[in-house]
């Protein structure tokens, strides 16, 4: 008996059996098979020719014949184009879901899925353009393609690893994950008209990171008007955004690996996005507006099944601003203080140009003790804001830029700032020294205060506002505005007005310029000044200590008379003092004005921390006074050597004398 075997293709063995042979019979039969056999192996089909000779699609195999989709896909009249995930594929997404394949075959979606793989078309690897949005055979998503600059190709986050498998109903290309039609937040941005942040998505190459179905992603989402704004700041256009080097780093900037909702947000949280260039600032002001860095919040949670996106009215660049600069640099009160003001936006924005004067710590600290409070305290006052934005421009100054006698206008609209540049090169603002400049950020400058300035009116002020223009050049070249703009000092100023000054210049055949070049300039101008706040009403007939020494005389018989000069407005109140205008300058006694003389004594260094060196004078004793005219110190000098390390911080006033005379010359303790 003949035994014949046949594979038909179904991978099924057929055994005919003939008792007596005929061999016309089995011959016709035979070229009948071969004939069914060589019409089948013509018309190949994606599932039997592809999927399941593959050894490395069983799953998806299995998958298919329990849809029934085997049958669509075996259809030699239809044109197929499948992305057929791998074993590997179906085994990790199991992993990520917590189940296992057969916990994947009972998914009541397994259908969608699968159809969500399959285009009604053929598209070769050849056709495939970036950022093109096909639509599959599953109508729930469309799928979005990716092929980057080094020839990679994508099917929403899973890669092409085998292409172009070619059967005459269709073509397959293997991927390395399972597609999942969900929304994700880049179907959030596609569907919702953010065409700039999609295009630029499309050419960052990152739709393979947004359209992954197993992230959870916060996405901070610009506007179109954001990037145009951008585009016009920058002087191009969307072009030109698109061509930035660092376009990928920027997109990345904008979203985080986390899913936070508006409701997690809390204010002067420091978050870590997906570029680790830097990281992002939210404020929640008291009024419940959301910014991240300097761009608000203006639509929140808007959920995906990826994660979550927010609208911004900005685009964020990932660049080091003089906020950075703050954070990085341990200055973490000032931090928390722009936090609580509510000031993080401004600081964070990257087109801004701004030179920021940053306290310390320590100077926080001394700001408190000074208040009689605490950080907590600080923190609370009502004028804070104004407080933190007096201490920057808008405008970039490196200290190459500072002028002695410089008054600029900062943010706050309070007041303006005083500027000094001492001989011996020491910058001050107001009463505060500069100890480190030129830290710069992309947004702005920074330097380093000793000291909190304050917008307070000062008896400098009242000079500048007032119109004593030559009594203000002779402070500032007496470099002597810290002392007068120190916000806690204790002053009476007799101002002389700018007739008195000419009167003075008059008087000894000289001019202004003659009056300012004086080298003891500064004892005549400390001449007029009480370490003490004394109104016309508590005046008293009689001598009266200055802060260079000497005593003035008050005179009430007639009005108000100090040693000749006539009180001409008294009482013109400031916060740290009181200012009487008088009609003429008061000139020590002429041996005073010989004898004293600054510009004699060399001290190093100075400022200093420990001990005052002098150079070029011998002497016995000295007396140091502070800048309200107080003996802090006196004693022997040794070695031409005076320990300072006990002194507070600050400038003072050094006495030395000898049988020749009198001397006397400014310094800083630091």
């Amino acid at each position: 008996m003949l035994e014949l075997h046949i594979i038909n293709l179904n991978k099924q063995a057929m055994k005919l059996h003939f008792s007596k042979i005929n061999t016309k019979a089995v011959s016709l039969y035979i070229l009948m098979l071969f004939s069914t056999f060589t019409l089948s192996a013509q018309a190949t089909n994606v599932f039997d020719n592809v999927i399941a000779t593959s050894p490395n699609h069983n799953y998806l195999e299995a998958a298919l014949l329990q849809e029934g989709l085997d049958v669509v896909l075996r259809d030699t009249a239809g044109t197929f184009t499948v992305f057929a995930p791998d074993d590997a594929s179906f085994t990790a997404l199991a992993t990520a879901l917590g189940t296992d394949i057969p916990g994947l075959l009972a998914l009541s979606n397994l259908n969608d899925i699968l159809l969500y793989h399959v285009l009604g078309v053929e598209v070769p690897s050849s056709a495939i353009t970036n950022g093109a949005i096909v639509s599959p055979v599953s109508p729930t998503n469309t799928l979005k393609l990716t092929l980057t600059s080094l020839g990679n190709v994508y099917v929403n986050q899973a890669q092409v690893t085998v292409p172009n498998l070619t059967t005459d109903n269709g073509i397959v290309h293997v991927t390395n994950a399972v597609l999942l039609p969900v929304e994700t937040v880049a179907d959030i941005a596609i569907d919702s008209g953010f065409t700039t942040l999609t295009a630029a998505i499309v050419k960052a190459e990152l739709l393979p990171v947004v359209t992954n179905p197993l992230a959870t992603l916060t996405v901070f989402a610009p506007t179109n008007a954001a990037f145009n704004n951008l585009a016009t700041a920058l002087g191009t256009d969307l072009t030109g955004l698109l061509a930035l080097p660092n376009l990928a780093d920027v997109l990345a900037y904008h979203a985080l690996g986390t899913e936070v909702p508006s409701s997690a947000v809390t204010n002067g949280a420091i978050v870590s996005p997906l570029s680790s260039t830097n990281t992002l600032k939210l404020t929640v002001t008291s009024g419940g507006n959301v910014f991240v860095n300097q761009a608000q919040v203006t639509a929140v949670d808007i959920t995906a099944d990826n994660g979550t996106v927010h609208v911004l009215n900005a685009v964020l660049l990932p660049v080091e601003t003089v906020a950075d600069i703050a954070i990085d640099s341990g200055f973490t009160t000032l931090t928390t203080a722009v936090v609580k003001a509510e000031l993080l936006p401004a600081l964070t924005n990257p087109l801004a140009t701004l030179t920021v004067f940053a306290p310390t710590n320590a100077a926080f600290n001394s700001l408190a003790t000074a208040l009689g409070t605490d950080l907590a305290g600080l923190l609370a006052l009502p004028n804070l804001a104004d407080v933190l934005t007096y201490h920057v421009l808008g405008t970039e100054v490196p200290s190459s830029a500072v002028t002695n006698g410089a008054i600029l206008s900062p943010l706050s609209a309070t007041n303006t700032l005083k500027f000094t540049v001492t001989s011996g090169g020491n910058v001050f603002v107001n009463q505060a020294q500069v100890t480190a400049v030129d830290i710069t950020a992309d947004n702005g400058t920074v330097h380093v205060l000793n000291a909190v300035v304050l917008p307070v009116e000062t008896v400098v002020d009242v000079a500048i506002d007032n119109g004593f223009s030559n009594l203000t050049s002779a402070v500032v070249k007496a470099e002597l505005l810290p002392a007068l703009s120190n916000p806690f000092s204790n002053l009476t100023v007799f101002a002389p007005t700018n007739t008195a000054f000419n009167n003075l210049a008059t008087a000894l055949g000289t001019d202004l310029p003659g009056i300012l070049a004086l080298p003891n300039l500064s004892d005549i101008l400390l001449y007029h000044v009480l370490g003490t706040r004394v109104l016309s009403s508590a005046l008293t007939n009689g001598p009266v200590a200055t802060l260079n020494g000497q005593n003035i005389i008050i005179d009430l018989t007639s009005g108000v008379k100090v040693n000749s000069s006539n009180v001409t407005m008294a009482d013109v109140l400031s916060t740290n003092g009181v200012v009487h205008v008088i009609d003429a300058v008061l000139v020590p006694s002429t041996s005073s004005i010989n004898e004293i003389n600054s510009s004699d004594i060399k001290l190093s260094p100075n400022p200093s921390t420990d001990i005052i060196k002098i150079s070029n004078l011998i002497t016995d004793e000295y007396v140091i006074l502070n800048i309200n005219g107080a003996i802090v110190k006196s004693g022997k000098v040794l070695n031409n050597e005076i320990p300072v390390s006990e002194l507070e911080n600050g400038n003072y006033f050094l006495k030395l004398s000898n049988s020749e005379g009198t001397y006397q010359a400014k310094f800083i303790k630091m």
